[in-house]
């Protein structure tokens, strides 16, 4: 039978410049959000929403330009499923909604005859802010859940290690939102959770790593502990980040633009959420003084 190399890789060789980095995209992430903002969608900002379908396939470009002439402003134009399939999303800047909508359902009417709506729907400015209080709401849930749960399952350590690491998560896929203006909707939230329940599962699988080998390696020091621990789970770790990417991509590549913010947000926190919970929330219980001795 073949033997596996056991791997020897330095994991804490780099810890403080690993936190000095983490902290310095942290902070740039925060000044992002607040000062350049968020591409805030519909869901949130407010607007009207028009679906359509029309069995010949009707040019976006020509669409846009016929929008554009209408005085119809911040618009956003894409296929859904199928390029039969057509989303029309118009901002909260147009005054009258009502007027809004009857200029675009008589714009394509006109314009495109067999066309069937099959939704219009208008988003006002109070369930957007509510939808935003729910959206942070869900966030800040999720973090606390993790942290009880992790806190009775390990040790308090352990809690305190995950949760920073998930907010550094959080931090820079917001940042990544901010950056590339890419539209924040309830699928963003949506891709958020996900990303902080793909970290939490990638730390703890080292933390349970972590607290095997403080059993059966007592007379170790911690850091050779925590830094064992990482390479005995990097092939598992490597694994499942390379075919939950590849999955992503293919969402990127083939989901179309209504899933778009969902996936792309998605591919950027799978890398993050990987780094943090090697480089991160595992080196960190050091800093937390965990021992050998407090394990059960």
């Amino acid at each position: 039978m073949f033997k596996t190399r056991e791997l020897n890789i330095n994991f804490l060789k780099l810890r403080k410049p690993n936190y000095i980095i983490s902290i310095i995209l942290s902070v740039i992430s925060i000044i992002l959000v607040l000062n350049k903002g968020l591409n805030l969608g519909v869901d949130f900002a407010g607007g009207v929403v028009v679906e359509i379908y029309n069995e010949n396939i009707i040019d976006l470009q020509e669409l846009r330009k016929e929008l554009h002439n209408n005085k119809i402003e911040e618009f956003s134009v894409f296929n859904l499923s199928s390029e039969k399939e057509i989303m029309i999303k118009v901002g909260l800047n147009n005054e009258n909604q009502a007027t809004t909508i009857n200029m675009i359902r008589e714009l394509i009417e006109t314009k495109y005859p067999t066309t069937h709506f099959r939704k219009i729907d208008f988003v006002g400015p109070q369930v957007g802010e509510e939808l935003i209080k729910n959206g942070v709401i869900a966030v800040v849930l999720g973090f606390l859940s993790i942290m009880i749960y992790l806190w009775f399952r390990f040790e308090w350590q352990y809690s305190i290690g995950a949760i920073l690491a998930l907010a550094h998560d959080a931090l820079l896929t917001m940042g990544f939102f901010s950056l590339t203006q890419l539209e924040f909707n309830l699928t963003s939230i949506a891709a958020l959770l996900t990303i902080i329940g793909y970290s939490v599962n990638d730390s703890v699988v080292i933390y349970d790593r972590i607290r095997e080998n403080l059993l059966k390696m007592r007379k170790n020091t911690i850091e050779h502990i925590v830094n064992k621990s990482i390479n005995d789970t990097l092939s598992r770790t490597t694994l499942t980040v390379l075919t939950t990417a590849f999955a992503n991509l293919a969402l990127i590549l083939f989901g179309g633009n209504v899933i778009a913010s969902f996936s792309i947000a998605m591919f950027f926190g799978i890398i993050i959420g990987t780094y943090s919970s090697i480089f991160l929330s595992a080196p960190v219980l050091i800093n937390l003084r965990l021992k050998n001795s407090k394990v059960s």
